[in-house]
């Protein structure tokens, strides 16, 4: 039996197995779907894949003469000329893979209108893909087309109450409506901010006329708003610097739309981000920071409690909507190149306010540049080993120790200035409306295997 015994003091050990590397796809093919954290990892991967595919120049003229000034693309796009154009995105991207960058013409569109009055702001219907609604920093009217009638004439148009004056001087001596939100729930319900820092929400259901109206302290312009997923909640960014927020439910579901009569209510809280962003250390020791304007607010489809902002000193940023009470409350920035160079006659703003969007996943916010040609995608994942996480170090940002893939923000160039960028809500791809009043795409690059 001796044969069969195996001494513990034999001088041969036996080898240790070869350590794998852990497969991490594994969990991806048992639950079938992408885990934020691993789509975090490849998300350096994804934005280098991003390049100009096409340009199409806005090629039209009014009475032969004026050519028309693009503000916003969003697949329908709004001209201060006021053309209201409806572009196929299939045929615009098609039509990209075959020819090169800044060298096409302008295809023609599913739709063209000429309105006669400036356009400023063009927004679907989420409730009703067929009505689209444009309105104007020069008016108070949203104008609402439905575009199963090819008629230059809206289907119906949604008017300011009267304003009160305020000081023996009349509200009514200026107009202006400068941006428009849907709800998803309701086809009837629409809200646009304006010039005295209101926002007003109609029923169309119930009149032409505002139903409510949610105020603030002070009669700042709010250049954007956004409603929460949940459509109870709605964000306003001012001129003045400030994030408003109010709770359409009032202490009870849907009452906001009960009344008959036009109601006021004030803000639920306001959010000064020149104060809140002074609380960021790496940031103060940097720059000067003082009170900008806000352009655009953004909630993220795939992490709906984070709020992007974007300033017009070209600061971009994120709001942890869940941590408002804690510090820091900005979980990711972004400062373009220009603000540290101290120039005061150097001025990012415009005419036109600047309007980025984020993908549809990876947490990735498409920002156009105010310094160069070409946007910025920014990595806003809602962890420490993102790009621009406020509390991650330098070596944190730079590289994710899991995966050994460089995590850091991208820039893809483009032949023009981009204002606006709108993403399409599967593929990701980019479109980008331009200073020169062009129509981009930007998206992945098809390469051969």
């Amino acid at each position: 039996m001796e044969k069969y015994i195996v001494s513990h003091s034999s001088p041969e050990k036996p080898k240790a197995p070869s350590r794998r590397h852990r497969w991490k796809r594994t969990l991806i093919e048992l639950n079938g779907k992408f885990e934020p954290k691993y789509r975090h990892e490849i998300a350096g991967l994804f934005m280098s894949s991003y390049s100009e595919l096409g340009a199409f120049p806005h090629l039209y003229h009014i009475d032969g003469t004026i050519r028309c000034q693009t503000h916003g693309i969003f697949l329908a796009s709004a001209t201060k000329s006021g053309c209201l154009t409806v572009h196929d995105f299939e045929t615009l991207y098609c039509n990209s893979r075959k020819q090169s960058p800044c060298s096409m013409e302008e295809r023609e569109p599913v739709l063209h209108l000429y309105t006669r009055q400036q356009l400023d702001v063009v927004k679907w219907n989420l409730a009703n893909q067929d009505e689209v609604a444009c309105t104007s920093w020069k008016s108070n009217e949203i104008l609402i087309y439905d575009l199963g009638y090819v008629s230059s004439e809206p289907v119906e148009v949604l008017r300011k109450r009267p304003a009160l004056s305020v000081n023996g001087y009349g509200r009514d001596a200026r107009k202006g409506l400068y941006d428009i939100a849907f709800t998803s729930i309701d086809e009837s319900r629409i809200l646009a901010s304006d010039v005295y820092g209101a926002i007003n929400i109609w029923d169309r259901r119930m009149s032409g006329l505002p139903c409510l109206e949610l105020s603030t302290d002070s009669y700042s312009i709010l250049n954007s708003i956004e409603l929460s997923v949940e459509n109870q909640l709605v964000f306003g960014a001012g001129k003045n610097g400030t994030i408003y927020i109010w709770d359409l439910r009032g202490g009870r579901s849907q009452v906001a739309f009960q009344s008959p009569r036009e109601v006021c209510h004030p803000p639920l809280k306001s959010l000064r981000l020149a104060s809140m962003l002074q609380q960021i250390r790496s940031l103060k020791e940097q720059a000067d920071i003082v009170t900008k304007e806000v352009h655009s607010i953004d909630l993220d489809p795939s992490c709906p409690y984070q709020l992007a902002f974007h300033l017009d000193d070209g600061w971009s940023g994120v709001l942890d909507i869940h941590r408002l009470q804690q510090h820091p409350v900005a979980i990711n920035m972004f400062v373009d190149d220009y603000v540290f160079r101290n120039d005061s006659n150097t001025s990012a703003s415009t005419s036109c306010l600047r309007r980025p969007s984020w993908l549809p996943k990876y947490s990735i916010y498409a920002v156009g540049s105010t310094t160069e040609n070409g946007i910025h995608l920014l990595d806003f994942y809602p962890d420490s080993s993102s790009a621009g996480h406020v509390e991650c170090s330098e070596e944190k940002q730079s590289l994710s120790v899991e995966s050994g893939r460089t995590k850091q923000n991208r820039f893809v160039s483009s032949c023009e200035g981009v204002t606006v960028c709108a993403t399409h809500p599967m593929n990701g791809t980019i479109i980008a409306g331009t200073k020169e009043s062009s129509l981009l795409v930007m998206s992945q690059r098809l390469e051969s295997c």
